[in-house]
């Protein structure tokens, strides 16, 4: 007669494996429509009108972008500016919808970045161009983002 072993339950906040092997885990992050901020900043928009979410967002350094869901791209009231293909982890290719103008704040660091529009995805994915231009560290054993200098972001040339 066979023993069932009981396996560990996965923590709520628990360290997934992206395809490539890299830990994953999520952060709380805002999105803001960057042309709200502008018309804002030049008069042309109250500033409580400004358009943002704040989202769960996987980070994911084995992924290349930023990932937003339909459902809050519509609440920003981004435009699309595009199409681009993208390739999924059990290798299936589509094409879908890209925006431009996203203005993420994360940790008390802000960039502007375009993003792919997931039409069914609930969370954000947070791939490697937002870590590197916010210039984060990712630690997937202690599942956590820290800045590699307090001072700010620096950008090696």
């Amino acid at each position: 007669m066979k023993k069932s072993v009981r396996m560990p339950k996965r923590p709520a906040t628990g360290n997934r494996k992206g395809v490539n092997g890299v830990g994953r885990f999520s952060v709380a992050f805002t999105a803001t429509n960057e042309r709200d901020v502008v018309l804002a900043e030049e008069g042309s928009l109250p500033r409580n009108q400004v358009r943002q979410v704040t989202l769960s967002g996987v980070v994911d350094p084995g992924a290349v972008t930023l990932v937003l869901p339909r459902s809050a791209v519509l609440q920003l009231g981004l435009p699309i500016a595009g199409k681009s293909l993208v390739k999924y982890a059990n290798g299936s290719i589509a094409e879908r919808d890209t925006v431009e103008g996203v203005a993420v704040t994360l940790l008390g660091r802000r960039g502007v970045f375009s993003a792919i529009v997931e039409p069914k995805r609930r969370d954000a994915l947070i791939g490697a161009i937002v870590l590197e231009q916010l210039d984060f560290l990712v630690d997937p054993k202690l599942q956590r983002l820290f800045p590699r200098d307090p001072r700010g972001p620096i950008y090696e040339l």
